[in-house]
């Protein structure tokens, strides 16, 4: 393990995380200076005009594109690590898309009867929908060999599951279609501190337990009877692999909608980076540079075509395709 490209990695990680927060809170549709933003940020102006947009809408905001883009990039790790796949993550696997299906299927009943939705609620129907979408890929992983073969079935579970939510959207009310066709395209903007207080204890937890995993994942990376002679007992870390990875899919899909790519293309990065697959090292800078990653996304689709704001799937796609299409051809050459 070579430490010092791993203290490089976090110096750099966190360097570019500081900078893009201040970005994402200088830039959009109202820019201001970085001395009015320091003003701002340390007297705790929420009256003022820019004191609104930064306070009751940037923050918010950004610190659920780091926490939720951090989740993701976590909640990917776990599922290549599950599956020992490097191609494995929540979305290509349809995990995502299940979470978006009941989710929908939530927001559509809650707002056909004018009910609002607690935030906890909407975490409980996306785990349900991602636990549910697992179950099936774990089915049929016991039928297959071929991990090409499975992760295709995932794409196609994927399909499915968007397919059915697309058919709720398009029937749903007319005032609902706006709102629920922003939240099923990705986008951090509707996040408010309320939500903000219910994300951070979840991904907090989740991710420190997925951090506490991090000697019988080293293990099981190295086989699963090695896993075994050391007293791993693998029904158990299975089953905390799948949930924990399905609670940080199933917080980011509550919030965010589904955030296509960061879940597989930031492990590999972080992996090539630092040039070791080992849990203690890999979930902390997934996280950092799931962040990162996130954030980076979250500034252009909000400002490459002001005043149009894209969804942060199409540019996690944009980043995140590439990398994944440079793994694939990496390892058909055997490199």
């Amino acid at each position: 393990m070579n430490k010092k490209r791993i203290i490089i990695s976090y110096s750099v990680l966190g360097i570019l995380l500081l900078v893009l927060v201040i970005m994402n809170i200088l830039m959009g549709s109202s820019s201001m200076t970085a001395g009015d933003a320091f003003r701002i940020l340390f007297s705790h102006d929420n009256a003022s005009k820019f004191g609104r947009i930064v306070w009751d809408i940037r923050m918010p905001r950004i610190i659920a594109a780091a926490l939720l883009g951090g989740a993701l990039a976590v909640s990917g790790f776990l599922l290549q690590t599950f599956f020992a796949n490097p191609i494995a993550g929540p979305y290509i696997l349809g995990i995502s898309s299940g979470a978006k299906l009941v989710v929908a299927c939530a927001m559509v009943f809650a707002l056909t009867h004018g009910l609002l939705l607690h935030s906890l609620v909407m975490i409980t129907a996306a785990f349900v929908g991602s636990l549910a979408v697992t179950a099936v890929i774990l089915f049929i992983s016991g039928r297959v060999r071929s991990m090409s073969v499975l992760i295709v079935c995932g794409v196609m579970v994927g399909y499915i599951c968007s397919a059915v939510t697309e058919f709720l959207i398009t029937f749903a009310d007319d005032s609902n279609i706006v709102n629920l066709h922003n939240w099923s395209m990705g986008s951090f903007s509707a996040v408010s501190w309320d939500n903000i207080k219910v994300i951070t204890p979840v991904v907090a937890a989740a991710v420190l337990m997925s951090f506490l995993l991090s000697k019988p994942m080293n293990a099981f990376q190295m086989g699963e009877r090695y896993a075994l002679s050391v007293g791993v007992n693998l029904k158990a870390f299975r089953l905390s692999l799948i949930t924990l990875s399905s609670i940080l899919s199933a917080t980011v899909t509550a919030f965010a909608g589904p955030v296509s790519f960061v879940g597989i293309a930031v492990p590999h990065l972080i992996r090539s980076v630092t040039d070791t697959s080992r849990p203690i090292v890999m979930i902390p800078q997934c996280f950092l540079g799931g962040s990162v990653f996130c954030l980076l996304c979250d500034l252009l689709a909000r400002n490459l075509f002001a005043p149009t704001e894209m969804s942060i799937s199409s540019m996690t796609a944009v980043f995140g395709a590439p990398v994944v299409i440079a793994m694939l051809i990496g390892r058909k050459s055997g490199r």
